[in-house]
């Protein structure tokens, strides 16, 4: 099975800084496309960023030029570095990676557990 880890969330103050990451462990043989998604209260979850496996990234138009997704593929690592967050940007974050598993062709959509950012003074 795989895992994915989520960590760096909390509370920040309008216009400040954050950084998230999301390690995956496991059975894997490949990772193809990470990503951040976000669901706030009472909305459906959507998503921030991604990134595939070659380094090619898409955003939400929302966060465009304040966010940016990157990942160490030898760490399996996803990572969001959120500047000059506002208090919409307050959501559970979640990680996401479409996985090759070892001894499969298949690739499976795991998620994370979820992290909370909160953008309050």
């Amino acid at each position: 099975q795989v895992q994915l880890v989520e960590s760096g969330g909390g509370l920040v103050q309008p216009g400040g800084s954050l950084r998230l990451s999301c390690a995956a462990s496991g059975s894997i043989f490949s990772i193809n496309a990470m990503g951040w998604y976000r669901q706030a209260p009472g909305k459906e979850r959507e998503l921030v960023a991604l990134i595939t496996s070659g380094g090619i990234t898409n955003y939400a138009e929302s966060v465009k030029g304040r966010f940016t997704i990157s990942r160490d593929n030898a760490k399996n690592t996803v990572y969001l570095q959120m500047n000059s967050l506002k208090p919409e940007d307050t959501a559970i974050y979640y990680c996401n990676a479409a996985v090759v598993v070892r001894g499969s062709t298949w690739t499976y959509n795991y998620w994370g557990q979820g992290t909370q950012v909160t953008v309050s003074s």
